[in-house]
């Protein structure tokens, strides 16, 4: 598997990626428009995420979405990990966080990703890649208040 570094010009790929693996997940933001998930992604590249494209026979099969934690300078904090639909179950998921352990992130760094609560699937993901449960964030949804 081949990676690269995305660029703005990948935005439509990511963007299409990142509508899935919201509609995958159950986010909340499953109703969101098309324009809309191409300007967060923008947002995303424009800030301090790092996007990574994963290809097999120069088709984009994977993405991954990173920055250093928010709270811990020292942390990679993994926000997005995406294998497409088609490509599930054949080890990409697993070679993409491969690579960005021994090929992309710094070694020594502590390493976290956030995963929705009823994601059960990609809990038991990391949790096979050696991640454990550190926090639980809680919330009151907009629109209960």
């Amino acid at each position: 598997m081949q990676y690269r570094i995305a660029t703005w010009d990948d935005v439509p790929i990511l963007s299409a990626m990142n509508r899935q693996l919201v509609e995958d997940e159950g986010h909340r933001n499953r109703s969101k428009s098309d324009d809309w998930f191409a300007e967060r992604m923008r947002d995303f590249l424009n800030g301090e995420y790092r996007a990574v494209l994963f290809e097999l026979e120069g088709d984009a099969v994977a993405y991954a979405l990173y920055t250093k934690h928010r709270d811990d300078k020292d942390s990679i904090y993994l926000k997005q990990l995406f294998v497409d639909r088609t490509r599930r179950r054949q080890g990409i998921g697993r070679e993409a966080i491969r690579i960005l352990r021994e090929e992309i992130w710094p070694a020594g760094k502590r390493l976290s990703v956030g995963v929705l609560v009823d994601n059960h699937t990609a809990r038991a993901f990391y949790a096979a890649l050696g991640y454990r449960e550190y926090s639980l964030e809680l919330e009151i949804p907009a629109a209960e208040r």
